[in-house]
């Protein structure tokens, strides 16, 4: 859960970055940059020949979805939403996480859907009245796409090196970041005129930064710490970035929010979390896994 914690810090920062400085070049060149930036951090520790090919393509697929799918929706929402609107349109991650587990596992789990309904509630507390019906009807659409993908692969992830668990992380990780710039290569092929980019040195300090730290390190950990992490806290996890995006918005960008539904909100969210980590011990006939 530490892992999760981190990097929701860290990318709750990141939502003001791209609003700020990237809205200008074409979303899947965005896209792109970052997770070839990505694919290239970890190409040096990729260990594949002793895989079957059947897992490398697993793990392609699988990084074609978490990562590329989700990011070509997801940059291409903030041409209709503030950056706090797209930390509130991920509302609907945590039960996403939890439907898609039941889903793999064959198996229902109660604990998780009463707790991250629980957590959905929070975070509508803090969307309600800020959504205007335009941004709904495209930048809604747009971030359930992203967070559908994402969920997916937090999931797919887990189910993979629970199956294969002599794997290392670190080993294959190069493969999600390999499938990803597939698609989003493919995705920007068809939009980008390359000979007109123009990138200045402030949008390419924070094209490394997003593509080093903010997909790179955090993807890693972030997948990394879903192993650990029982599917109720994961799913919840995945919506704490939201008030603390909201704040850093805030604070950082000028950007304005109520912040009273913002506190009574993350509160919710906090509890939640809470709540199923106290239940999972209490009701040991809930598997957790």
């Amino acid at each position: 859960m530490f892992y999760l914690i981190i990097v929701s810090i860290i990318w709750a920062l990141s939502f003001g970055l791209i609003k700020t400085y990237l809205v200008g070049l074409d979303p899947n060149l965005v896209s792109f940059i970052r997770l070839a930036i990505s694919l290239l951090v970890f190409l040096p520790f990729l260990r594949i020949k002793t895989l079957p090919k059947a897992l490398v393509g697993k793990f392609v697929f699988l990084g074609m979805i978490q990562f590329g799918i989700m990011y070509i929706a997801y940059i291409h929402a903030y041409q209709y939403l503030k950056a706090y609107q797209i930390a509130l349109f991920t509302i609907f991650t945590p039960l996403c996480v939890t439907l898609i587990n039941d889903l793999l596992t064959k198996k229902f789990h109660p604990l998780f859907l009463i707790t991250t309904s629980l957590a959905v509630f929070g975070t509508g507390i803090i969307v309600y009245k800020d959504i205007g019906l335009k941004d709904f009807q495209w930048g809604f659409v747009l971030m359930q796409i992203s967070n559908m993908s994402f969920a997916f692969g937090q999931i797919y992830y887990k189910k993979l090196l629970k199956d294969n668990s002599l794997l290392k992380d670190r080993n294959v990780f190069g493969l999600l970041y390999l499938g990803a710039v597939l698609i989003t290569a493919l995705s920007a092929s068809l939009t980008v005129s390359w000979t007109m980019v123009s990138i200045s040195i402030t949008q390419m300090f924070v094209l490394l930064y997003l593509g080093l730290i903010a997909s790179g390190l955090c993807f890693f950990l972030w997948n990394y710490g879903a192993k650990l992490t029982n599917t109720g806290s994961l799913a919840i996890l995945n919506n704490i970035k939201i008030p603390l995006a909201i704040l850093f918005a805030v604070v950082f960008f000028g950007e304005s929010v109520n912040l009273a539904r913002l506190l009574t909100g993350g509160s919710i969210i906090f509890a939640a979390l809470a709540l199923n980590e106290f239940l999972k011990i209490k009701i040991s006939s809930i598997d957790c896994d």
